[in-house]
Order: C-alpha cells, then sequence, then structure tokens
C-alpha cells in the first residue's frame, strides 16, 4: 500500500520463458547409440563374473552376499563354519579374553547369538529388566566394599587409625 493508502498499481507483466526444443538431445542419443553398436567387442577381453552367493550366518543369522572362494576361507578359518563380518570380530574379541582359544570363543559366541535370537527378540522388554537387575547389582556390590564405614572384613591399607582415646589423657591434665 502506498503512504495515503492508495494501492500502486504493477506493470509488470509475466510471461512463461520460452520452450526449449529437444531435437539436439535426441540426436545426441542417437549417435551415441550408432557408435556403440558400431564397435565390435572382443568377448576374449571381458573377464568372468564370479557367480555371488547369499550365505546365512551361522550365529546370528544374518544374511550376506560372497563370492565362494570367500565362503571357503571363512569357513576354513572358523572351524567348518560360515559366520558374517561382525560375529568374526566378535569371536576375535573372544578369543583375545580367554587366551586363543578358537573353539572356546565360537561356541560362547554362538551361545551368546543363540540366547539372544531365542529369548531377547521375543522378549525385549524382560530383556531389559533383566539388563537392569544386572546393572543394580553390580553398583550394590561396588558400594558395599567402597563406601562402607566398617569395610566388612577388608583391610583398607594406608588410611590413619585410632589407636586409643585422648578423652584419658586431657582429663588427667585437667584433673593434676
Amino acid at each position: 500500500m502506498a503512504p495515503h493508502g492508495d494501492t500502486i498499481v504493477s506493470s509488470y507483466t509475466f510471461s512463461k520463458p520460452p520452450r526449449l526444443s529437444s531435437d539436439g538431445l535426441k540426436r545426441t542419443m542417437s549417435d551415441t547409440s550408432f557408435v556403440l553398436t558400431k564397435e565390435a567387442i572382443d568377448i576374449k577381453s571381458l573377464t568372468t563374473i564370479v557367480e555371488v552367493v547369499d550365505a546365512k550366518c551361522e550365529c546370528c543369522g544374518m544374511v550376506e552376499e560372497c563370492t565362494p572362494e570367500y565362503m571357503e576361507k571363512v569357513n576354513n578359518r572358523f572351524l567348518g563354519k560360515w559366520i558374517c563380518g561382525l560375529c568374526s570380530e566378535a569371536v576375535n574379541e573372544e578369543m583375545e579374553k580367554n587366551g586363543g582359544n578358537k573353539e572356546e570363543a565360537l561356541s560362547s559366541h554362538m551361545n551368546t547369538c543363540f540366547r539372544f535370537n531365542k529369548l531377547d527378540r521375543a522378549y525385549p522388554v524382560l530383556r531389559q529388566a533383566e539388563a537392569m537387575r544386572n546393572m543394580l547389582k553390580k553398583t550394590r556390590l561396588s558400594r558395599a566394599t567402597s563406601i562402607s564405614p566398617r569395610g566388612h572384613g577388608a583391610v583398607k591399607k594406608g588410611g590413619i587409625t585410632r589407636s586409643s582415646s585422648c578423652i584419658p589423657a586431657i582429663t588427667k591434665e585437667i584433673n593434676g
């Protein structure tokens, strides 16, 4: 609006932009296809494509696409069982914890995955409640040993101990 309440009349007119011709694009596409069909393809120079197979992890059940050569390599490395990349990392970590026993680490991880797939996925609320219970047990045990003034049988080293009361010495000075 103008300062005195009058409306300003616009003299601008809007028009659509001009339409572009697609003749050049069509010609470019046809030229490219003509060149591709004109060239001879040497079949001997092409490499063979290795067939990719879906493999299911024996621990967690995840499916991965991999080549038969890779599957054979994983089977040889993990006692004839095919496991996915995530589970193989978990088994390697478990091997470091238990001193390098591959069979024990693999069975431990497979049991954990089996338990998770069987119970925890079906009842996630129960799993969460169990995890909270275990966490509270751990915090209670750590508080019981570290905060208690009596120590519950634990011997504390390096603290200041009081061997006897100072009250008799003070009363002796006052009376004497």
